[in-house]
């Protein structure tokens, strides 16, 4: 054989197997992927539609996958803490209600009340339970406000012999905040649902490292519920408010504990509303939730902040502000999950 010849036989067998290693190479690669690698290759490459409310969703899709069930909090050694939702079982009026509330069967003629009949505010004062609370009770749907009620109608409230308070676990590194019910009597605890949040934006200034404040502070009881035209002022200028704080404001009252900033102009709020440019009408922005770019303030959507809000408006309610869960002392010890046999 000529030398050209070997020469061409040479440098033919040599790309050969540089391409053969190369492909061996690329399989072993996506062998030893991570599941959190792949889909965050994914998440890269979804595309997303222009709708702002669809991004959360399609992110949410690929990287929430959160147990169910709770799990308890070692304050030495802690993760993360898990999803859950438990608060629409606080509405029902069957057998799966959790027990820290009682169905009651409307009448106007109640034995506390006497001279006139008793309407949706007076059980609501009676029983320490908000009108929000009952309406959504008794319309059986995210109906905060109609309080249409005929005898024999059914409905809940939180039970009046619980000695009962509500705690909020905010986490600002994960924008997220954990909902908890505590039994001060017997020092328990059990998580009812965990939102997705907004908080401040991110500052090396500030000792969390964000607009946001890190402590516990006392929620207080100025709060406000906004809707369409309802003005009011803002950094001293005159604002529609469901623009700024959206549909419902609940403040902090005052510090409690290893607070970076006094509770004053702080709360949890809404998701702000805008005008769309094609049709005039206000919408909500939700883009604004799993990010930092609020001037402080804890923000959730509107179905998030209008639940939380009749739930917690009558019963002292704490938040705790920390950038990592190791760092939380949460009150009273864990309860894996109620039971029919819970605060009995």
């Amino acid at each position: 054989m000529s030398k050209p010849k070997l020469i061409l036989l040479g440098a033919i067998f040599l790309f050969t197997s540089i391409g053969m290693i190369s492909l061996l190479k690329k399989n072993k690669s996506i062998e030893t992927t991570t599941p959190t690698e792949i889909t965050e290759n994914l998440i890269e490459k979804v595309p997303i539609p222009e709708k702002k409310v669809s991004r959360d969703k399609l992110v949410n899709d690929l990287i929430e996958k959160e147990s169910p069930e709770p799990i308890h909090l070692d304050k030495k050694e802690v993760g993360d803490l898990p999803g859950i939702d438990l608060v629409e079982k606080l509405f029902a009026t069957d057998s799966s209600k959790l027990p820290i509330v009682e169905t009651i069967t409307y009448t106007s003629r109640v034995p506390w009340l006497k001279g006139r009949p008793a309407w949706i505010a007076d059980y609501a004062s009676h029983y320490a339970t908000s009108r929000h609370f009952i309406a959504r009770s008794l319309n059986r749907k995210l109906d905060y406000f109609t309080q249409n009620v005929s005898p024999g109608d059914r409905f809940n409230v939180i039970r009046s012999d619980l000695n009962l308070s509500f705690y909020l676990l905010v986490d600002t590194s994960k924008c997220k905040m954990w909902f908890y019910c505590i039994d001060l009597e017997k020092n328990e605890r059990v998580l009812l649902k965990t939102y997705n949040i907004g908080v401040g934006r991110k500052d090396s200034k500030k000792v969390s490292g964000c607009l946001t404040p890190f402590g516990k502070y006392l929620l207080g009881s100025k709060i406000a519920i906004y809707k369409e035209g309802i003005m009011g002022y803002f950094q001293d200028q005159k604002v529609e408010m469901l623009q700024v704080f959206g549909t419902r404001w609940i403040p902090f009252e005052k510090e409690i504990e290893g607070c970076s900033d006094t509770a004053k102009g702080y709360g949890i709020h809404g998701s702000p509303w805008h005008k769309d440019p094609t049709t005039g009408e206000l919408v909500e922005d939700r883009s604004h939730i799993r990010k930092f770019d609020s001037d402080g303030c804890i923000r959730l959507n509107s179905e998030d902040i209008e639940e939380l809000f009749a739930i917690i408006i009558t019963k002292p309610t704490t938040v705790e502000i920390v950038d990592d869960l190791k760092k939380t002392a949460l009150p009273g010890k864990e309860r894996e999950s109620f039971s029919t046999s819970y605060l009995n």
